[in-house]
């Protein structure tokens, strides 16, 4: 059972590999976490049910399902009738931003975990973006953490009338794809229960990741960096899976 006595934080759990480290990060800093989930307009909703195994399996307080239609919006390959890159060379440098930036997200989620932190009475957040492996999304920045900090203590009635200043927690920022493979199986985090593609094959109760997209091949070049196995299923891998 979840300690009551431990300081509260919100932690934005997508499914994906990174949200599950982030998530047990958190609660190797003695936090009782909330996590906050999103059902966005993505085009799958396996990622959701990642995120609920990785919740139960972490030991997380809670997991809410939050509902915004960023369909909407439109202008992202995850929401809108975009293709997914795919077979590209990720370890070169990008240039511009993908088509499966989802415009503005990161502001959108975090905006609404600190809604849920103050009535929480909650004072970090926790998410898990990597600057390393970004891909070019400009929500996943110190400059932006550090902004959205500053803008917390601005938009709250916590923050302007009793002082409380709100920390952004990404302890991946900095990692390699590698090292969140490591610190993951140092934490004891089952990535067999992650969910990291973009555009997976789903057959059924089924789902192969497609080992084709920018955060597939992410992901198995970190898995084979660290000497590791990934317990994913791959409709194809092209002999990038050891």
């Amino acid at each position: 059972m979840p300690n009551s006595a431990r300081p509260l934080a919100v932690c934005l759990l997508s499914g994906g590999m990174d949200s599950a480290v982030t998530l047990a990060e958190a609660r190797r800093d003695g936090f009782d976490v909330h996590c906050l989930s999103f059902r966005y307009g993505q085009r799958h909703s396996c990622e959701l049910q990642a995120a609920e195994r990785v919740a139960r399996a972490l030991g997380a307080r809670e997991q809410r399902v939050v509902e915004i239609d960023l369909r909407a919006l439109g202008g992202s390959a995850l929401t809108d009738a975009i293709d997914v890159p795919k077979d590209r060379d990720v370890t070169a440098p990008q240039r511009g931003v993908p088509p499966t930036y989802v415009p503005a997200r990161n502001t959108v989620f975090l905006a609404v975990a600190l809604g849920w932190a103050e009535t929480l009475g909650a004072r970090d957040l926790y998410i898990g973006v990597n600057q390393v492996d970004y891909s070019g999304y400009p929500d996943c920045r110190p400059e932006f953490l550090r902004a959205f900090e500053s803008l917390a203590a601005l938009a709250t009635a916590a923050g302007t009338e009793q002082g409380v200043r709100y920390k952004v927690h990404a302890p991946l920022l900095e990692l390699s794809k590698r090292e969140i493979v490591l610190r993951a199986e140092a934490l004891g985090v089952d990535l067999g229960l992650t969910h990291t593609c973009y555009d997976p094959l789903v057959r059924a109760s089924e789902v192969l990741a497609c080992g084709r997209c920018d955060a597939c091949l992410l992901r198995l070049g970190g898995f084979a960096a660290a000497g590791r196995r990934d317990p994913l299923d791959y409709a194809s891998v092209e002999g990038t899976r050891i």
